[in-house]
């Protein structure tokens, strides 16, 4: 099998940055599980993107800085990186993150966009892209993938994956704004918050309390910085969390709905036929 060199590959050699497993790779693409366990007191390190990147944040935040800016990454966002690019990631707000990696080629990320935004010579506008709906389901294929066999298979949702960032991007999608490092730090606590109680009931107060914002700034400093709001972050989660589920366990759909936050079946299906254009069980059979 071909693979690509990678920058995530490469970190390995410094202290508290990423470890990294490859779960799938071939001719022009490969996917990396990218673990990283660094905090406040590690230093980030200049790395360069040896190939187009895009890394789907499956846990934690933290911030990313590359030639199209800055942006706080968070579960759901996805991590965008231009082929020769420098970057660098910083967890100035809490410890560690997880992320699934897609590298492609140069060449064959060109044939992509050409098809998807017009021209082979697009590059990502900016430096994250927020969940949005047109690759929520990509992402979630792309977090079960490493568990697949088929090449065939995963190559095919990789090519889907990409076109659909490329479509989302380059239609103007949202596109998160630069906030103030204080207003950061805030946000991450509110992000980890979220993220560590999805399933429970949440409401604005207690997220306005966590980020130590009022609701009116909290809910303007939120939209700004992640180009989505605290509801539609919170579903989105849920959901991923919950196709996931689907994807990988035998258990009853109705168990998996309450688990991940739903008060109803009948709430989920809507939600979840709304996102992914089918409901949990078709969902299920066809992944």
């Amino acid at each position: 099998m071909d693979s690509l060199s990678g920058e995530f590959d490469m970190q390995a050699t410094h202290v508290g940055v990423p470890a990294t497993s490859r779960l799938a790779d071939g001719r022009g693409w490969s996917i990396h599980d990218y673990v990283c366990e660094a905090g406040p007191g590690d230093r980030p390190f200049e790395e360069r993107h040896e190939s187009v990147s895009i890394a789907a944040v499956v846990a934690g935040s933290f911030n990313y800085a590359s030639d199209r800016g800055r942006a706080l990454l968070h579960p759901g966002a996805l991590l965008l990186g231009n082929h020769g690019a420098c970057y660098e990631c910083g967890h100035d707000h809490g410890v560690g993150d997880r992320c699934i990696a897609v590298k492609f080629a140069p060449d064959y990320f060109a044939e992509i966009a050409a098809t998807a935004a017009g021209s082979s010579k697009f590059r990502f506008p900016a430096a994250m892209l927020p969940s949005a709906r047109e690759t929520l389901p990509h992402t979630v294929m792309l977090e079960a993938g490493g568990r697949q066999r088929d090449r065939l298979k995963i190559e095919e949702d990789l090519v889907g994956f990409v076109a659909g960032v490329v479509r989302a991007l380059s239609g103007a999608g949202a596109v998160a704004a630069r906030v103030s490092a204080q207003d950061s730090r805030r946000l991450s606590r509110a992000l980890r918050h979220i993220e560590n109680h999805a399933e429970q009931p949440l409401d604005l107060d207690r997220l306005a309390g966590v980020a130590a914002m009022s609701k009116f700034h909290f809910l303007r400093v939120f939209r700004r910085a992640l180009g989505t709001t605290p509801y539609q972050h919170v579903l989105a989660l849920r959901l991923r969390r919950a196709a996931l589920r689907l994807l990988t366990t035998p258990e009853a759909v109705s168990a998996i709905a309450y688990d991940s936050g739903f008060g109803d079946l009948s709430t989920f299906n809507a939600a979840f036929r709304e996102r992914f254009g089918k409901n949990p069980t078709a969902f299920r059979r066809a992944g």
